[in-house]
C-alpha cells in the first residue's frame, strides 16, 4: 500500500490532490480496520454502521487500484452480515467488537443499501451484491417498519423495541437515497421492490414542502444539504436551498461549519456538501470548497482531521476520524466521475451501463 498503481492515476483533483496523495488517505483506513471487519472511527474508537459504509466506500474506490483496499472493503461489507440483528437492525455502536447500545438507528440500517449499490456500480461483482442483498432487504425492511403517519421515518427503535417519537430532516434526506438505490440493486439482481421507490417519493415530498414535520436542527449544516445530497431535492430548488444558506454555513478560506453558531469547520460537513454541489454541476464551487479545507491534512501522512475551531485556532476535536478522509476521497470521485461509483451521489445510475 502507499504508492499509487498506474490503474489510480485517473483519480485524483489536478492541482489539489494527486492519486498519490489519496491512496495515502485510504491507507490510512485499511490500518484503522479491526480484525473483524469493522472499520471504527480511529484506531481503537468506536465503530457506527452509518460511517463504516462511508469508509467501506471509500476503500472501494482506491481498491480499483490498490488490490489490499478493494479486499478491506469487502471484509467491511461482511461484518454487516455478521452484526445484523434479527430485526434487520444493528447497534448503533460497537467497541472492541461488541455492541454496546440496543438502540438501532434508522440511518444505519438504510445505509448499507447505498454503499452495496455502490459496489456493484464501481466492481461490477454481482455475485457480491447478490450475496450481500439480505443485508440491503432486511435493513430498508427494518427503516419502512419505522414509518410515521404521514410516511416520515422516526430515527431509531429503542431498546425495549419502541419507535423515537420524532423524524429528523438529515436522516430522512439519507433514507430516501438509500431507498432509491436498494430498489436500483434489487432491480439489478433480480428483485424489484416498487415499494421502496413509493416510499422513497412519498419522503421527497415531504422534504420539499413539509420541512416543519421534522424536528428542528436547521443549526446543523447537514439538514441544509443532505436534502441535495440524497437526491430529494434538486434542480431549481437545490440551487435555491443551498444559495439561502450559504453565508450561514460556509467560512471562506475554511470550510463549512458543523453548526452554524459555533466557530468550527470540519472537513467531513466540507466534503459532504462537495457532494451536494457536484450532484447539482456547481464543479467550480464544489472545487474551491474541497480546496479550502486541506488545511486539515496531515501532510506527515495524509489523514485528514476532523475539525478547526477558528476562534481557538485549535484542531478540535484532537481526532482524526476515519470517515473523514473518506468523504474528502467521495468528494473527489465524485467531482472527477473515475468511478461508475460515483454515479450514486451524482444520481445518474440509470445512465450507467449494467455490469
Amino acid at each position: 500500500m502507499g504508492a499509487a498503481a498506474p490503474a489510480a492515476e485517473a483519480l485524483r483533483l489536478p492541482g489539489l490532490l494527486s492519486a498519490e496523495e489519496l491512496i495515502r488517505s485510504a491507507d490510512y483506513l485499511v490500518r484503522s480496520q479491526e480484525p473483524d471487519g469493522a472499520l471504527p472511527w480511529f484506531p481503537g474508537g468506536h465503530t457506527d454502521v452509518w460511517d463504516h459504509v462511508e469508509c467501506a466506500m471509500a476503500l472501494t474506490v482506491t481498491g480499483t487500484a490498490v488490490p489490499a483496499h478493494a479486499e478491506a472493503a469487502r471484509r467491511a461489507y461482511r461484518w454487516l452480515e455478521r452484526t445484523r440483528l434479527p430485526d434487520g437492525g444493528w447497534p448503533a455502536k460497537f467497541r472492541q467488537g461488541r455492541a454496546v447500545t440496543g438502540l438501532r438507528e434508522a440511518n444505519h440500517a438504510a445505509y448499507p443499501a447505498v454503499g452495496l449499490f455502490h459496489h456493484l456500480l464501481t466492481t461490477g461483482d454481482t455475485g457480491f451484491a447478490a450475496r450481500m442483498w439480505p443485508v440491503v432487504d432486511s435493513g430498508l425492511e427494518f427503516v419502512l417498519a419505522l414509518r410515521g403517519e404521514h410516511g416520515e421515518i422516526l430515527w431509531a427503535r429503542d431498546e425495549d423495541g419502541s419507535a423515537g417519537d420524532h423524524a429528523l430532516l438529515t436522516v430522512c434526506a439519507s433514507v430516501h437515497h438509500a431507498l432509491r438505490c436498494g430498489a436500483a440493486l434489487g432491480a439489478r439482481l433480480g428483485h424489484d421492490r416498487p415499494e421502496w421507490t413509493a416510499a422513497a417519493d412519498t419522503l421527497a415530498v415531504l422534504i420539499n414542502e413539509h420541512e416543519d414535520l421534522f424536528a428542528d436542527r436547521a443549526r446543523f449544516s447537514m439538514d441544509w444539504f443532505y436534502p441535495v445530497l440524497g437526491g430529494a431535492v434538486r434542480g431549481v430548488a437545490a440551487k435555491e436551498r443551498v444559495q439561502d444558506r450559504w453565508d450561514r454555513f460556509v467560512v471562506a478560506g475554511l470550510g463549512v461549519r458543523c453548526v452554524s453558531d459555533q466557530p468550527w469547520v470540519t472537513a467531513a460537513e466540507s466534503s459532504e456538501l462537495v457532494l451536494a454541489l457536484a450532484a447539482m454541476g456547481e464543479h467550480e464551487t464544489a472545487v474551491r470548497i474541497l480546496r479550502d479545507v486541506q488545511h486539515l491534512r496531515d501532510a506527515d501522512d495524509g489523514v485528514y482531521w476532523t475539525g478547526y475551531q477558528f476562534a481557538e485556532q485549535v484542531r478540535w476535536p484532537v481526532e482524526r476520524s476515519t470517515w473523514t478522509s473518506a468523504a474528502v476521497i467521495l468528494a473527489v470521485d465524485a467531482l472527477t466521475r473515475t468511478t461508475e461509483g460515483s454515479r450514486v451521489f451524482l444520481h445518474t445510475w440509470d445512465d450507467a451501463p449494467r455490469p
